[in-house]
């Protein structure tokens, strides 16, 4: 099977990128909704919860809105990046991988997710800051901040690539 044009590898992650994207807007508005519902429908000052490692808390409508609200928001930043792969999947589904559109791209989805780990960032510092005992191990990723900067340097990749099939193009 081929890697890129119709009926390729390429044409059936675009397919499956689809139906995730779709899932995943789906989900965030749902999200968004039991956030602003579990805000407006709270009567429960809060209720005792005990966590898996045996932690107990007291989790509150307004700590479990947050939650809900930043979840959305993370999942916000996930489409908004596949909606950047699935544009750059087209372009490899009609055979054009150096489409000087697909720079842009990169770099956006390079944002994105940097912005998904500082959001894994802040998260994890509302939880230690609300349950100081919940959260252990640092709160940064090196993996997810090293991919950050390969999604850059691919994007720089795909800017000379596109540079360099303009300048063939332009040569008799």
């Amino acid at each position: 099977m081929r890697a890129m044009g119709p009926g390729s590898v390429s044409s059936l992650l675009k397919t499956a990128l689809d139906v995730v994207y779709y899932v995943l807007l789906g989900v965030a508005g749902v999200l968004l909704v039991l956030a602003a519902l579990v805000l407006i429908l709270s009567y429960d000052p809060g209720r005792d919860v005990t966590l898996p490692d045996g932690v107990k808390v007291t989790l509150t409508a307004a700590m479990l809105a947050e939650g809900l609200a930043l979840f959305a928001l993370y999942l916000g930043v996930v489409v908004v990046v596949l909606g950047r792969v699935r544009r750059l999947f087209a372009t490899l589904t009609i055979g054009d991988p150096f489409h000087p559109a697909n720079v842009n791209r990169l770099r956006w989805i390079g944002v994105g997710l940097a912005a998904l780990e500082a959001l894994n960032v802040l998260g994890r510092m509302l939880i230690n800051w609300q349950i100081p005992s919940a959260v252990r191990g640092t709160p940064i990723d090196v993996t997810a901040w090293f991919s950050v900067l390969v999604v850059f340097v691919l994007a720089e990749v795909f800017r000379e690539g596109a540079r360099l099939r303009r300048e063939a193009e332009l040569t008799i």
